[in-house]
């Protein structure tokens, strides 16, 4: 589960930029082979990782929204989180809305009675614990959930490494710049490029029905991650802070790296639950 900043543009011949590049790179290494191996084996490897990041993101988004508040104030927004992975873990991901929003009230409740922030940790309900939970429900699928769960790792971070790689090899005009200076449309457009790139490999390899669509699925999810991205960027500068953490080198907070993932499978569970669940949908096509 990961995903970061992308399209961050360097100037040739940065040696600070190039460290950073490096760092971000053995950072990655080390880090996907676990989560590969945890979707690949399922139960029960799949949800103590689940569990893993909602411990770390609740915390991450508590220390950024709550700065100078008690650490132990992320307690409530972590067991909402985990209550979500909990719920979509017995396959109810149509309940989870209801289940985020339970848990907003919780927050809320909790925070006014020992007088500590309300509006933010109460968002980190639903920002959490629907893309949480969306992962738990894709994975649980007994014949599609590892290969959609993977292929949605590819195209994330597909587009992550391409949009990167472009806004600093190619540069020009900057996407967003009042939110993230570094990201550039060459960025957007390379990461784009690339999330088609793995879904028509998937549409090559399963030869469905419907040629195109797992590749026209692709593009809208690396467009859904960078989306996703800008958010995170977002609300860091809002809230004035460069990472969210710094748990990762090279990356800062979890949450740095699993931005866009969040975004996106969020948006790929709801596509799939409307389509009538994962198997189902892929027979269709």
């Amino acid at each position: 589960m990961a995903s970061h900043d992308t399209a961050a543009a360097t100037a040739p011949g940065d040696d600070k930029g190039r460290r950073s590049a490096w760092t971000r790179i053995a950072s990655a290494l080390v880090i996907a082979p676990p989560v590969i191996a945890a979707t690949v084996l399922g139960s029960p490897f799949f949800e103590l990782l689940a569990v893993a990041c909602a411990v770390i993101l609740g915390y991450e988004w508590w220390r950024m929204s709550a700065r100078g508040a008690s650490g132990w104030g992320a307690l409530p927004l972590i067991v909402v989180l985990l209550a979500a992975v909990g719920t979509a873990d017995l396959g109810e991901f149509r309940w989870m809305p209801m289940v985020c929003f339970g848990g907003a009230m919780m927050v809320v409740v909790v925070s006014m009675t020992f007088d500590l922030p309300v509006l933010w940790p109460a968002l980190g309900s639903f920002y959490f614990g629907l893309p949480l939970s969306a992962f738990i429900w894709l994975r649980d699928d007994p014949q599609w959930g590892a290969p959609v769960v993977l292929w949605l790792l590819a195209v994330v971070w597909a587009t992550d490494t391409a949009a990167y790689a472009a806004g600093r090899l190619i540069g020009g005009r900057k996407l967003a710049p009042r939110i993230s200076p570094n990201k550039t449309w060459a960025g957007l457009y390379g990461g784009l490029v690339a999330g088609g790139l793995v879904g028509l490999a998937a549409d090559l390899w399963l030869d469905t029905s419907s040629p195109g669509v797992l590749t026209a699925l692709a593009v809208c999810l690396a467009a859904v991650a960078q989306a996703g991205d800008l958010l995170e960027s977002h609300f860091k500068r809002h809230f004035r802070v460069k990472d969210t953490g710094t748990l990762i080198p090279g990356h800062g907070g979890l949450l740095d790296r699993m931005d866009g993932l969040l975004a996106a499978a969020a948006v790929l569970a709801v596509v799939l639950a409307l389509k009538g669940g994962i198997g189902g949908w892929l027979v269709a096509n």
